[in-house]
């Protein structure tokens, strides 16, 4: 990428407006994944299994719990968006794993604590995840084909206003919906883009293993692992791979700000998982410095793109 001029950037109007829908419904999963993935971190920080199955180790519900954690402030920025294209790369991800994580749970449901028993707590949170995780998934396939269903505008560059033009009255024209100004494109740097396929790649390999061949997929998990845990981190993995490959795809920093947010973040509460937990984790063994990688990965890829953004132009009508 070219270094940023002094001169405000040009902006452009047009796209899809997002709609109140989908900005709800990545609110609603920010607040909840605040509630239950800061639960599921705490308590699998302390060495307890605690979710909605039982586990042979605490670090996969405390995975689980610290993915949804990291997520939330980039859940919370998708609120902010004007457009769809602000933040599908963050909204694509979120239906993967609401839709991901509810199809392993109905397939895995004599697993669950409702059906085989156990501790009140974890029988009662076995019920209300089932409960809200369904609720989340069928109002996120709406929200998503309504939000596809809205007319987009032409994408417009803003022109220089003419010396002595005289701006229309308000109300005198009637708005088009999704014209409001946003920063011209930004497209990603030439040498972030081989990283990128990379790092989205090596999520959604593992993910699509982990999610559909758990038995076989598992073995290479560098801690104890059962079925439900290994499809349930595929989940995760894979949303990871399709947003950064995504991302990539969009080819636009502008258009990746809620997403940005939530790499690092998950990267952040995975390490913290993942260091308190060292001990049970082999570390010596190549997926071990795989995760070890693409974690990494995570972080420097959020991190270095929040950093160009603030190296942009500010853009004006």
């Amino acid at each position: 990428m070219t270094q940023a001029s002094d001169a405000p950037a040009r902006a452009v109007s047009g796209g899809l407006p997002l709609t109140p829908g989908v900005a709800m419904l990545a609110t609603a999963v920010a607040v909840t994944s605040l509630l239950v993935g800061g639960l599921l971190t705490a308590v699998g920080l302390t060495g307890h299994v605690f979710g909605p199955w039982p586990s042979p180790e605490s670090l996969n519900p405390g995975l689980v719990g610290a993915a949804m954690l990291g997520t939330a402030p980039g859940l919370f920025a998708v609120g902010r968006a004007k457009r769809w294209e602000e933040a599908r790369t963050l909204l694509y991800p979120l239906a993967v794993v609401l839709v991901g994580l509810f199809t392993v749970t109905v397939l895995n449901a004599r697993q669950l604590y409702v059906a085989e028993g156990g501790p009140v707590l974890s029988v009662l949170f076995s019920l209300g995840w089932i409960f809200v995780l369904g609720l989340l998934c069928v109002w996120a396939v709406i929200a998503l084909t309504l939000q596809h269903l809205v007319r987009a505008a032409p994408f417009t560059a803003s022109a220089e206003p003419e010396p002595g033009s005289v701006e229309p009255e308000p109300g005198s024209v009637e708005p088009v919906p999704g014209s409001a100004p946003t920063p011209a494109p930004a497209p990603l740097p030439g040498w972030s883009k081989p990283p990128l396929a990379v790092l989205g790649s090596s999520w959604l390999g593992i993910g699509t293993g982990l999610l559909f061949r758990p038995d076989f997929w598992a073995d290479f998990v560098p801690w104890h692992t059962g079925r439900i845990d290994a499809q349930a981190l595929g989940v995760w993995a894979l949303a990871l791979g399709v947003g950064v490959l995504g991302a990539l795809a969009e080819d636009d920093l502008t258009r990746t700000r809620p997403a940005l947010l939530a790499l690092p973040g998950t990267a952040a509460a995975m390490t913290v998982v993942l260091a308190c937990r060292a001990a049970h984790v082999d570390w010596s063994s190549g997926p071990a410095l795989s995760l070890i990688c693409m974690v990494a990965g995570l972080l420097s890829a959020g991190a270095s793109g929040r950093i160009l953004l603030t190296r942009l132009p500010t853009p004006h009508n």
